[in-house]
């Protein structure tokens, strides 16, 4: 994991999770609602993994080829990047730098090595959550169910890997059991709502 620093002013919401802990479900909550529209803007990652179906480029992700995906990290246009199962996942640079000097927030849905990264570059800009299903014996339903396609030995490629984050779901500054989803976004709402407030403050003082 290697990364670069960009410009620093509003503040980062990072949001860590195994494969099927709806992290994304609870991320794309925060863009749903008035209070949080134009506050926050949620951060597309470039990734060289096959698009599933629904996605679309540029929305869900930038989808790229391996070649494309070197080439711009070769460039310094990637921000923090990781290999998980066999493809890259990385942050725009330009884009964070952008929308951080625009919006009080920008969302990012990380891996725990991007997440320490970020917060090891923004330590009080940065504010992590991670969000834990109620059971491991429930990711690979909850796997299977986000992606019908997935195939099997990948299901457990993905528990496996799910097995490790768990483990440091302590570094993080929350973490949050989604078990009931309306009050997983609840609490996820509540915890937003304190920081940007706390950071509107400190903006005028």
């Amino acid at each position: 994991m290697r990364i670069h620093k960009a410009k620093k002013s509003g503040l980062l919401f990072v949001i860590s999770g195994p494969s099927g802990s709806g992290k994304t479900t609870l991320a794309n909550s925060l863009l749903e609602i008035g209070e949080f529209r134009g506050r926050l803007v949620k951060s597309v990652s470039f990734t060289t993994r096959p698009r599933r179906t629904g996605e679309k480029n540029k929305r869900d992700y930038f989808f790229l080829t391996a070649a494309e995906f070197k080439n711009l990290r070769r460039a310094k246009k990637i921000l923090e990047w990781t290999r998980y199962l066999g493809y890259y996942y990385g942050t725009a640079r330009d884009f964070i730098e952008a929308q951080m000097g625009k919006a009080e927030g920008v969302l990012l849905c990380l891996d725990i090595n991007g997440a320490r990264s970020i917060k090891r570059a923004y330590p009080d800009r940065a504010v992590t959550i991670f969000v834990k299903p109620p059971s491991l014996k429930d990711l690979p339903l909850r796997i299977q169910k986000r992606c019908r396609t997935t195939r099997v030995d990948e299901v457990r490629r993905r528990v496996k890997v799910a097995e490790k984050e768990l483990r440091a779901a302590g570094s993080y500054d929350y973490v949050l059991v989604n078990k009931d989803l309306k009050k997983a976004i609840a609490r996820l709402h509540r915890i937003v709502r304190s920081r940007l407030s706390n950071y509107r403050a400190a903006s005028r003082s």
